[in-house]
């Protein structure tokens, strides 16, 4: 069993930046795909980034292609999700989630894992 904690979530304004890690219990982390997902009010969840367990793949929707950047540290069990030029529509709940295969996938309906969640809100 996993389990993960986001943390990192907050109110920004437009334009600015926020960071979010997950922290992941277990030893197999390291051998594990991850992802962030995320969720607006009223809206479906939607896949954000996702990274292979050696981090040398990555995937990125489109929306924040450019602005989002997806890390991982192996050695410390965290995953990160750096977010620069936020903007008004990326305000959701983040979501950090884990899939028992190395290699990632972009549908949230393949990761076996969940945390909580991070509230990220962004003004205008």
């Amino acid at each position: 069993q996993v389990q993960l904690v986001e943390t990192g979530g907050g109110l920004v304004q437009a334009g600015g930046s926020l960071r979010l890690s997950c922290a992941a219990s277990g030893r197999t982390f390291s051998t594990y795909a991850m992802g962030w997902f995320r969720q607006a009010p009223g809206k479906e969840r939607e896949f954000v980034a996702v990274i292979s367990w050696s981090g040398g793949i990555t995937y990125y929707a489109d929306s924040v292609k450019g602005r989002f950047t997806i890390s991982r540290d192996n050695a410390k069990n965290t995953v990160y999700l750096q977010m620069n030029s936020l903007k008004p529509e990326d305000t959701a709940v983040y979501y950090c989630a884990a899939r028992r295969l190395r290699i990632p996938s972009t549908r949230g309906n393949e990761y076996d894992y969940w945390g909580q969640g991070t509230q990220v809100t962004v003004s205008s």
